[in-house]
């Protein structure tokens, strides 16, 4: 008998051996040895407490950021879907959305509630739980510059209230990242006064301006690197000669240097190869160390005999 044969009873879905390729956007990537699919905060918060403590828990988003190695995931993954997809107007200033929403959903509700601020989310890939962790953004703004605070649940179950300062946010970080476990049930945010139509119009700027820029109906992972002090990710990548050049199944895109793309049989280990192999040029040509924004989770696949 294994931890998996023992697992807590569940409203939602236990899901073993599971393929995460297709929660990802670049659609690559092992099993998970179970992928638990919640039907709502109680029913996580009961599975929590239940698992044994020694099984590894992680919680993934859209995947729109996320690259799985070929070897698979150990333990549960958490997929939060349709019970944390709630966005709710507080009053003039004050919205706040389900760690599932999908940040492009959130900018458009904020627009339809006549809060300005959060249009920049049109044009970040992913949901509000990444964006949370991440601090994502884009186009001169991010989560902490608009963020109250965030709702999180501990490995035992407990949920607990983080405000922005809890949160400790840098450039694309905040302490979520630095270990804790804690899952993001969603979050609170203020922005300020503004006719709908305003905001709509904006975000329809940022769109238009995403889809002439971005390869986004590629299977892609959006930035792939965080931009060094002082430098662009996409220049540096460009300036080596790496934007289109194929490496196995995956390449850095004709239309936007610093997008990796699965050019259609990608594996995870072409993917990651790929970034690696552009850091190390770039190391060696300039100096300018880059550093990862794709999180990479899971086992590569071990070396074929």
């Amino acid at each position: 008998m294994t931890w998996r044969d023992n697992l807590p009873p569940v409203r939602g879905k236990l899901l073993f051996d599971e393929p995460l390729a297709p929660f990802t956007w670049f659609r690559v990537g092992g099993p998970a040895e179970v992928v638990f699919l919640p039907e709502d905060e109680a029913d996580l918060a009961d599975f929590l407490k239940g698992l044994d403590p020694a099984v590894p828990v992680m919680a993934i988003g859209v995947g729109s950021n996320l690259l799985v190695r070929d070897g698979g995931v150990a333990g549960v993954v958490i997929r939060l879907g349709r019970g944390f997809n709630a966005v709710e107007k507080l009053d003039a200033t004050t919205i706040s959305a389900g760690a599932a929403v999908p940040d492009a959903i959130l900018a458009r509700k904020a627009a339809e509630a006549g809060i300005a601020g959060l249009e920049f989310y049109a044009g970040v890939p992913g949901a509000v739980g990444g964006a949370v962790v991440m601090n994502a953004g884009c186009y001169g703004s991010d989560t902490a510059a608009v963020l109250v605070g965030a709702r999180v649940m501990d490995r035992s179950g407990q949920v607990r209230e983080l405000s922005t300062a809890d949160l400790h946010y840098s450039y694309r970080h905040s302490a979520l990242q630095d270990g804790g476990d804690l899952i993001v049930l969603g979050a609170t945010y203020r922005g300020r006064p503004d006719d709908p139509a305003a905001i709509k119009a904006r975000i329809a700027e940022i769109t238009a301006r995403r889809e002439t820029t971005q390869p986004i109906r590629e299977k892609t992972g959006g930035s792939t690197f965080r931009n060094p002090p002082g430098h662009s990710s996409w220049k540096l990548v460009d300036e080596a000669g790496w934007r289109g050049k194929p490496f196995g199944g995956a390449m850095f895109s004709p239309l936007h240097s610093n997008f990796m793309i699965n050019t259609g049989e990608a594996t995870a280990a072409d993917l990651e190869g790929l970034g690696e192999a552009v850091r190390a040029d770039v190391k060696a040509r300039t100096g300018v160390q880059l550093d990862w924004e794709i999180k990479r989770i899971g086992r590569p696949l071990p070396p074929k005999e």
